[in-house]
């Protein structure tokens, strides 16, 4: 019994490669297609490849990512001369077993890549130096010396930044395994400075209560002083109020 399958299951299908591409024939209706060899020279050096006569050339520059080192999306693949696109099959472009291609890294890629690792390149030296300055903090904070929370603000803040930068770097390849190095030591050095404000802002609050109480007696001991040591002058200036007792003579009978 045949069973209803939704509309556009059965057009496509997932190739070894990774690519979901749309079906020419059903499985059950045709055998397999057979796999062919071919050579792909890239540089001075030819690379076998074992690969589905009815694969993609996306297919084969994916399969030739781990033999060449080179990413997918920066390979142009050339068969008699001409350049051919990643959706085209290999079978419908006439490549048959022990043909020959030629492999070439995209000029443009190349341009872009040595761009965007300039721009890697003077983070890291950013990182180096502000790594350096986070150490010196630290170094500082250990042995219980103060340190400004705003030094610790705008070191936080530079490192912030190369982070963005580094963001915006579209890389592959090398290039990204040098992005991702940087960006975890920036997050390091952030969750380091994180840990130094938190010290520093502990320390700051129990020294400005151990201030504030040692004020606060300071001036009940003044205010004691002050009532022993102090004569109020309403008590000097004001008039005497004793009453005078009147003489009286006594005479003798």
């Amino acid at each position: 019994m045949e069973t209803n399958t939704p509309t556009g299951v059965k057009n496509w299908e997932l190739r070894p490669g990774g690519m979901l591409v749309q079906k020419r024939a059903d499985a059950d209706e045709s055998p397999p297609p057979p796999m062919i060899r071919v050579r792909v020279k890239y540089g001075e050096v030819y690379h076998h490849v074992q690969v589905s006569s009815q694969s993609t050339f996306g297919e084969l520059k994916r399969l030739l990512v781990e033999q060449t080192g080179l990413n997918h999306q920066d390979q142009k693949i050339f068969y008699k001369n001409k350049e051919r696109d990643s959706k085209a099959f290999l079978d419908s472009a006439g490549v048959k077993n022990k043909s020959k291609l030629v492999l070439m890294e995209d000029p443009i890629s190349i341009e872009r890549r040595q761009i965007q690792m300039k721009k890697i390149t003077h983070v890291r030296m950013e990182v180096d130096k502000l790594s350096q300055q986070v150490s010196e903090i630290e170094a500082v904070v250990s042995k219980g010396e103060n340190v400004a929370e705003d030094d610790v603000v705008k070191l936080t803040d530079s490192l912030m930044n190369q982070l963005l930068i580094l963001e915006k770097v579209s890389a592959n390849g090398d290039t990204e395994l040098q992005r991702i190095m940087q960006v975890k030591r920036v997050q390091k050095c952030v969750e380091t400075l994180d840990m130094l404000k938190s010290k520093i802002s502990t320390a700051s609050k129990d020294g400005s209560e151990s201030k504030q109480n040692g004020s606060s007696n300071e001036v009940v001991i003044t205010t004691k002083w002050e009532t022993f040591d102090s004569t109020p002058v309403s008590l000097m200036d004001a008039p005497s109020t004793s009453t005078s007792v009147p003489s009286l003579t006594w005479n003798l009978l």
